[in-house]
């Protein structure tokens, strides 16, 4: 059977039934949205190699969990990179390219052959050095709990960017990047931490439980003080994002925007001439990190 290629514009019912998705809570506008700078500093985007949910069921990475942050690293003037595990192809999960489930930013995807080809031959995590970047982001889907959340190398080199200072985040599954990650005391990186990621009460309405880890188990389990917020109709539509430290996370697709401005403020509170505390708590209040 012969396969309808995507195209970058919408349909008509496409477009109806992205409206009706956005009046209950998907893919919502970051109010806070402001203009930022940051010209010369460099993002490295992580996503999943892994393909397949089930016996011919495929998965990969969420489109908008990865396509939301990284044009908004790149609108802002940053070098962003791409990266998996293995290197190589990073799958996208076939229903988050449903017309009535992209964004803008996924439509974009469609047509920029860059970013296409950057998801058929991605940087292997190996031949990184993580603490060059601003910031590190882990992106989501349900490929993630197969290898984001498995990888020692990944664990490795999450801790050093974290010894480094760097800006670490992501949304929905994307945070079991951290799971393995240390201090340089040796304790995981998450214990004692104020984070979100999808919750367990959102992958038992979805009826996916087959995946190897499920974050707010995975995470409360290494000791993190996870939140998580609900929705009257299904959590899929529910939004929360929290900040603590140098670390922001979402807990699924709908923070997006917002885990992306809030990353790339942090950055430039970060990379800031030394100033006095009072200046460093005027810039964290004018964006909203405290």
């Amino acid at each position: 059977m012969p396969q309808r290629l995507l195209s970058p514009e919408p349909s008509l019912a496409g477009r109806a039934g992205r409206a009706a998705l956005r009046a209950i809570g998907m893919h919502p506008s970051d109010r806070d949205f402001q203009p930022l700078d940051l010209t010369g500093r460099r993002a490295l985007c992580i996503a999943t190699n892994h393909a397949v949910l089930d016996l011919g069921v495929p998965t990969g990475v969420f489109a908008s969990e990865l396509t939301v942050p990284y044009y908004g690293f790149l609108d802002a003037g940053m070098e962003v990179d791409v990266a998996s595990v293995r290197g190589g192809i990073v799958p996208v999960d076939p229903l988050s390219m449903k017309e009535a489930l992209r964004t803008p930013e996924d439509d974009r995807l469609v047509a920029d052959a860059e970013l296409r080809r950057r998801l058929v031959d991605s940087l292997a995590i190996a031949e990184l050095d993580f603490a060059a970047y601003g910031l590190v982001y882990f992106a989501g889907g349900w490929g993630a709990a197969f290898d984001l959340g498995q990888s020692l190398l990944l664990g490795e080199k999450t801790s050093e960017a974290a010894a480094a200072g760097r800006v670490l985040g992501g949304i929905c599954h994307g945070p079991l990047g951290l799971l393995r990650a240390r201090r340089p005391d040796g304790e995981l990186l998450v214990k004692g931490r104020r984070l979100t990621a999808v919750t367990d009460r959102q992958v038992q309405q979805l009826g996916i439980t087959i995946t190897p880890l499920h974050p707010e188990s995975a995470l409360r389990a290494a000791g993190a003080l996870f939140e998580g917020r609900t929705h009257p109709l299904r959590d899929f539509f529910a939004n929360h994002v929290v900040v603590d430290g140098d670390l922001v996370t979402g807990q699924n697709q709908n923070a997006g925007p917002m885990v992306a401005r809030l990353m790339m403020q942090r950055v430039l509170v970060k990379q800031q001439p030394a100033r006095s505390e009072e200046h460093t708590s005027e810039l964290q209040s004018q964006f909203h990190l405290v």
